[in-house]
Order: structure tokens, then C-alpha cells, then sequence
């Protein structure tokens, strides 16, 4: 089984090594969510994660992930290690949750409008186009280039985006109760 694969160029993470990073990263994730709710539905996933790792398989993947400088480890007095995700793996995780990241629709719409309106430097440019990628792959519909509207509660996964991307000066979110093209928006919601 092949956790991390080393080209000339880089290293690939493996999925068995991917999950490990996601795991070690609940912590990451934990520090950025704001609703309790989904503060305690991590920790409860994390744990029944961890679970179901095959600890053979587990030790070869931490030693890889260690050699490829993405965790770090302490040594406690109690004879444990514990594990540590260094800047690099902190980084790797956050792309990881990034990929996965998606909105949970409600089962009855609020009728109000979530729009993202953002005016991005040049000089965060990179930046600039992967946040406009993500709103498009969520499902936002772009207004206009710098200005996306969607119709479900999203606040949490905007944060997150912009945190990663280091946008939060640029970017502003809004709760819109009408819009003068409400009825083509909703056409293309499905919520009609």
C-alpha cells in the first residue's frame, strides 16, 4: 500500500496518509468553526475516525508523513509521543479541507440571498481566482465578475476561504432579502 509517492518535484500524501492529516487537523478545522454545533459533530467524527485506522498501517504512514517534514513530534514524560502538524502539514490539511469542502442545503429555503462581493488586489491575484473558482464549484451564481449570490446559510464556509486565502480585508458578506431578478434566481436555485 502506497501512502506518499516522491517525484523529483514533490511529495504526494497518499489517501491513507490524506486522512491522517485530516485527523490531526481536527484541531485546525475546530479553531475556525464558530457554531457549537459543529464544534462537538467534529470531535465525534474525529474520534470515530481514528477508530477504524489500522494501527500497523498507521505507524508506517506517521513515519512517512514525519519524513516528508509535515508533523513533528514531542516526546511527553509519560513515555507518549505526541504528534504535531508542522506549518507544511498545516498547510496541506487546509487544501485537503478546502477540496472537500461543500454546503449543506436546508431542507426548507429562509428566502433571503447570501451574496459574496469581494475587490482583491492584483498583488493577491492567486487569490483572487481561487476564491472565484470555489464560490463556482459550491454552486454561487456569479452576478457580475467579483460579486456571487447563493440562496443557503454559507457564512461558516465563506470564513473559512477567505481565512485560508488571507482575503478577509477584501471580501464582504451579505444577507439579501430581495433582488430584482429574484425569480431568474430562483429558476436556477430550483427553488421553484
Amino acid at each position: 500500500m502506497n501512502y506518499l509517492i516522491r517525484t523529483k518535484s514533490q511529495l504526494h500524501v497518499g489517501p491513507f496518509g490524506k486522512k491522517i492529516l485530516l485527523l490531526l487537523g481536527s484541531g485546525l478545522t475546530l479553531s475556525l468553526t464558530s457554531r457549537p454545533d459543529i464544534y462537538f459533530k467534529i470531535i465525534k467524527e474525529t474520534a470515530k475516525e481514528w477508530k477504524k485506522i489500522n494501527q500497523r498501517n498507521l505507524k508506517e504512514a506517521i513515519k512517512r508523513l514525519y519524513q516528508s517534514k509535515l508533523l513533528d513530534y514531542k516526546n511527553n514524560k509519560d513515555g507518549t509521543v505526541k504528534l504535531i502538524l508542522n506549518d507544511n502539514g498545516k498547510k496541506r490539511v487546509l487544501e485537503y479541507n478546502l477540496d472537500q469542502l461543500k454546503i449543506k442545503k436546508p431542507l426548507k429555503w429562509d428566502n433571503l440571498w447570501r451574496l459574496v462581493i469581494f475587490d482583491i488586489p492584483e498583488s493577491k491575484k492567486r487569490g483572487r481566482n481561487a476564491l472565484a473558482l470555489k464560490l463556482k464549484e459550491l454552486g454561487f451564481y456569479p452576478l457580475q465578475k467579483s460579486v456571487f449570490i447563493y440562496p443557503y446559510e454559507c457564512r461558516d464556509e465563506i470564513n473559512f476561504i477567505v481565512e485560508i486565502f488571507d482575503l478577509a480585508p477584501y471580501v464582504r458578506f451579505l444577507r439579501v432579502k430581495n433582488i430584482d431578478i429574484e425569480l431568474d434566481l430562483k429558476r436556477y436555485f430550483g427553488l421553484i
